[in-house]
């Protein structure tokens, strides 16, 4: 097996995963994922894809992400991972379809608009 990229987005992070044949390491920007994501709730997010389809032990996954915070950043390998699983076997899109985990969230942030103070919150009204 060739090693299979696919990249992944979430608000603003953006994830490259090189999928390869191995013994289930995982390595973020050069760290394991334990250093790299100290919460258990993120490393559970980066592995469910994994999990779901049984194969936690039978590939190294090399991540580069950049862009945007902690958990946009885990989920955004989160999509990749998943996208990269589907291209290896198809039946596992079965299992990973139905968790919403091949869908791309597009909610983003929304743009600070002028004469207000945030995006959505104004200035204070003086009646008098």
């Amino acid at each position: 097996m060739e090693v299979i990229h696919k990249i992944g987005r979430r608000k603003t992070a953006v994830a490259r995963v090189y999928v390869s044949e191995g013994n289930g390491n995982i390595t973020i920007n050069k760290k394991d994922l334990n250093n790299y994501f100290p919460t258990a709730t993120l490393q559970y997010k980066v592995k469910q894809p994994l999990n779901l389809t049984s194969t936690a032990d039978n590939f190294d996954i090399n991540v580069n992400v950049y862009g945007g915070g902690n958990t946009g950043q885990a989920e955004a390998i989160r999509l990749a991972i998943s996208r990269a699983l589907c291209e290896i076997d198809t039946e596992n899109r079965t299992a990973l379809k139905p968790e919403g985990l091949l869908t791309r969230d597009p909610r983003m942030v929304e743009r600070k608009k002028f004469g207000q103070k945030k995006a959505r919150k104004k200035f204070q009204f003086s009646k008098r």
